[in-house]
């Protein structure tokens, strides 16, 4: 049944193009104000790694907002309206454990390869070629997978709420992304990705205490539940105890949960995104920015789904719902449309507009992740390794906005051609696992084992891609007989190609290492990775290269002094993630699957009362703490412009007040004053 949307197509012209185009002239806008207050220069150091200077606020708001894509709203919803209360729950701890434990190898990369830019790099100074090679195919496909998964599943939420051609809106749902990317760089991608998600949780506040306090048709976490239990009545889950939907043992739910976890450990650990956060952060905020970003993430999919896909089962039966009388067809379930339909259900034209926009935010700052990514990795790791090692700073630069603007046109033009193929933002999301995941191990090995030889490094990922699509596609036709679409994308194959894909390695390592021995490596050429030349863009700019931001060359305390804190860091994290790992995906969920307990209307409103309590956590983590951590710099640059606007004093005035208020003699020193919070990702410390 067709669905006809709730809001115009000149809203969905007007949310696309009009946001990204604000975006872009407010990046431009900052970058300005920036570069004259602040002392920015845009090198391609600045451009690729925001200066190395990020602090633990925005690095975790950082990391929500890559780690929040399409998916994390559309797909948790719809996971949530298949199986129950067990759906959000398996999205939400098995996508955060990864982010966690990511921090041990955030903090390794700074550790042992201090001026990469990707980590490639790392990959190429320890093995050498093929291994290098085999890795770039792998991580250029992880940003596909990810980027194809936000457009696609973008436009289609976009086309289904106001009726825009979905084309079109695979088009220009990239325009003010690369506009403002292209200004900013990284630095533009880490402040956006603060201010989405800034909105994008005070939106899902206003979802959760609509659906369980004020509504006039739910309005409570028992009249929700009430709906739940005479849901599960009309339509029982199979595989869930008792059909039930308030019940953490759910069959299909923890095909799905492993399905996840392994197909988010190759997103996590092969998205270079993650690595430039990484890079991104100054040595001391790494770790509690990762943690930070982890833990503030987790509230995320668990509440939106919790509140969207049970309002969504709740509402079905109303006239509000869009596909009433009927249930929502499957296609419609994965192409990621539960939750704007719940939330035209709940909030009519309203609940579409929030929708729209939280989608839009979502898609545009996990986009301008992927785009950075993959330009890091086309510029360092293909353009200055292969083709002009020579590389100065302008040429760097120049390349780096040549490949934004290409991959945004790839993949554009790539969704184009699943969206006519009938490839839904489902599917991409449990087929990614099988597709990347074999090269997880090795690359995490990289980093934290001196014993791995460069060909267990170089030929266990593709060896264990053949034996993933092997299992999925074997399996696929031993379930179905054929391997139509919906069979490959079901859960029996997916989870054999994702379990293969992840843990083959584990056979091809110990294998290679004993057929080639235990290399024996001593970590020395990663510290030989050599930062961007910008001489060339600070002499065109008339500055002198070493008093900008990202332009300051260690110094041999410096760096002995950063290797101690970093050494420290190292400890904490491996301690920390595995006691956060645990704890999400063994102490917490594993008693109440293998007990099979059905809530009780009061556990069920405690359940949904610690989902609300933990947004609100988030919204003060990565919403107000980066303010907090910066307000010295937002203070410095509020007055530095009201000082520059009234003509009480000029540029040249308010620098030297600066260099003064640090102490410095020397009157050619611009070196800025403390930076940090949002503005710190485009400042030096």
């Amino acid at each position: 049944m067709a669905v006809t949307p709730s809001l115009s197509a000149g809203v969905g012209y007007g949310v696309v193009l009009g946001l990204g185009i604000a975006f872009a002239l407010g990046m431009i806008l900052v970058t300005f104000i920036l570069r004259r207050y602040n002392r920015e220069l845009q090198t391609s150091e600045m451009f690729n790694t925001a200066g190395r200077t990020v602090k633990s606020g925005l690095v975790g708001s950082a990391v929500v907002s890559s780690w929040t894509w399409a998916a994390t709203l559309l797909q948790s919803t719809g996971i949530c309206y298949r199986y129950g209360v067990s759906g959000p729950f398996w999205y939400a701890s098995g996508a955060t454990v990864q982010i966690l434990l990511f921090a041990t190898l955030a903090i390794e990369l700074k550790r042992r390869a201090p001026n990469a830019h990707t980590f490639l790099e790392v990959i190429k100074a320890r093995y050498g070629t093929l291994p290098h090679i085999v890795f770039m195919v792998f991580g250029l496909v992880t940003n596909i997978l990810v980027t194809l998964m936000l457009i696609v599943g973008g436009s289609a939420t976009v086309s289904a709420l106001t009726g825009m051609h979905t084309i079109a809106a695979i088009y220009l749902l990239p325009v003010g992304v690369v506009a403002y990317t292209l200004v900013g760089g990284l630095k533009a991608t880490i402040l956006t990705d603060w201010i989405h998600t800034f909105i994008l949780l005070i939106i899902i506040i206003l979802f959760s205490l609509t659906t369980y306090a004020t509504s006039n048709i739910l309005g409570s976490p028992s009249a929700v539940y009430d709906l739940l239990v005479d849901a599960a009545a009309r339509h029982p889950v199979d595989g869930n105890k008792d059909g039930s939907y308030l019940t953490m043992q759910s069959r299909e739910g923890a095909i799905f949960f492993v399905i996840n976890i392994v197909g988010n450990f190759g997103t996590v650990f092969l998205d270079n995104g993650y690595y430039n956060k990484a890079i991104a952060a100054s040595p001391v905020h790494a770790l509690p920015g990762y943690i930070l970003g982890g833990l503030c993430w987790f509230a995320i999919p668990w509440l939106t789904a919790t509140t969207m896909g049970l309002a969504g089962l709740a509402l079905e039966s109303s006239p509000q719902f869009p596909t009433y009388p009927d249930r929502m067809p499957d296609a419609d379930v994965s192409a990621g449309l539960v939750l704007p339909y719940a939330a035209v259900a709940l909030l009519g034209k309203g609940g579409a507009a929030a929708t729209l926009l939280i989608v839009f935010m979502a898609v545009t700052s996990a986009t301008s992740s992927e785009l950075i990514a993959v330009s890091s990795i086309l510029t360092y790791d293909l353009y200055r390794t292969y083709i002009k090692p020579d590389a100065n700073g302008k040429s760097l630069i120049y390349m780096s906005h040549v490949i934004v603007v290409s991959y945004a046109l790839f993949i554009a033009t790539f969704s184009v051609g699943l969206w006519y193929a009938g490839i839904s933002m489902g599917y991409l999301y449990v087929m990614m696992g099988v597709i990347i995941s074999s090269a997880v191990l090795p690359a995490t090995l990289t980093l934290i084992w001196g014993g791995q030889n460069k060909w267990a490094a170089g030929l266990s990922p593709v060896l264990g891609l053949a034996v993933a699509l092997i299992a999925w596609l074997v399996t696929a036709q031993k379930e179905c007989g054929g391997l139509t679409v919906a069979c490959t994308g079901s859960n029996y194959p997916m989870l054999a190609g994702n379990v293969a894909a992840l843990l083959s390695p584990l056979v091809f390592i110990p294998i290679f290492t004993l057929i080639f021995g235990v290399d024996k490596y001593d970590w020395k050429s990663m510290m030989d990775i050599r930062k961007g030349d910008d001489h060339d863009v600070a002499a065109d700019a008339g500055v002198d290269l070493d008093q900008v931001p990202g332009g300051h060359d260690e110094t041999v305390a410096e760096f002995e002094d950063e290797q101690i804190k970093l050494t420290r860091a190292s400890k904490i994290s491996k301690t920390m993630t595995v006691v956060l790992t645990l704890a999400f995906l063994i102490l917490w969920p594993m008693p109440m699957y293998g007990s099979g307990y059905v809530f009780s209307k009061p556990f069920f409103a405690g359940w949904v009362t610690i989902g609300i309590i933990w947004i609100f956590f988030s919204f003060i983590g990565v919403g107000l703490f980066p303010v907090w951590e910066g307000r010295k710099t937002l203070a410095h640059t509020f007055k530095s412009i009201y000082l520059d606007l009234t003509g009480k004093a000029s540029i040249k005035t308010i620098h030297a007040q600066d260099t003064a208020a640090e102490g410095k003699t020397s009157p050619g020193d611009v070196t800025p004053p403390e930076k940090s919070g949002p503005t710190e990702a485009i400042s030096s410390h």
